[in-house]
């Protein structure tokens, strides 16, 4: 029997993302062999979320990891993270840096439109969904992202 310590969430990432590389998976991949969406899944592999116990375990099993990392990485990815969590205020990656600067830029009108819409209340970051999708185009493919959030009203009391 192989005994296992535990380890952090960033170094289970880690195993991960080098399991992942060495096996030459997508993250649509792993999430299919999960069950799950690939940008859901791709937030957990990251640390943005907790897995089932099901879901470690299939996880695990599809990355192919060594008998000594097994049971220690399945029990990280079921840990309850702490979201949210960049190195940085301004982020530095220009891929995530171009997202803040987007929101920067557009908030205040995506704001505006979605008040106007809807009222005096917030998109929700807890019961949402996401969309990546790559879309071919003459002048150099689109990145088109979607996102799509219960809306939350601010009550009165």
């Amino acid at each position: 029997m192989v005994v296992q310590k535990a380890i952090s969430r960033e170094e289970a990432t880690v195993q991960i993302l080098a399991a992942k590389k060495l096996k030459g998976l997508t993250f649509e991949e792993i999430a299919k062999a999960v069950g799950r969406d690939k940008v859901w899944t791709t937030a957990a592999l990251l640390g943005q979320h907790p897995m089932s116990k099901e879901e470690a375990e299939k996880t695990v099993k599809v990355l192919g990891l060594g008998e000594d990392m097994v049971l220690a990485v399945a029990a990280a990815l079921q840990e309850i993270p702490m979201r949210g969590s960049l190195d940085s205020a301004v982020p530095v990656d220009p891929t995530i840096y171009r997202f803040y600067e987007l929101i920067q830029v557009y908030g205040p009108t995506m704001k505006a439109l979605i008040h106007e819409m809807f009222g005096d209340g917030i998109l929700s970051a807890i019961d949402f969904e996401m969309d990546i999708q790559k879309k071919p185009d003459p002048k150099g493919d689109r990145v088109v992202v979607t996102l799509n959030g219960k809306f939350l009203p601010y009550r009165k009391w």
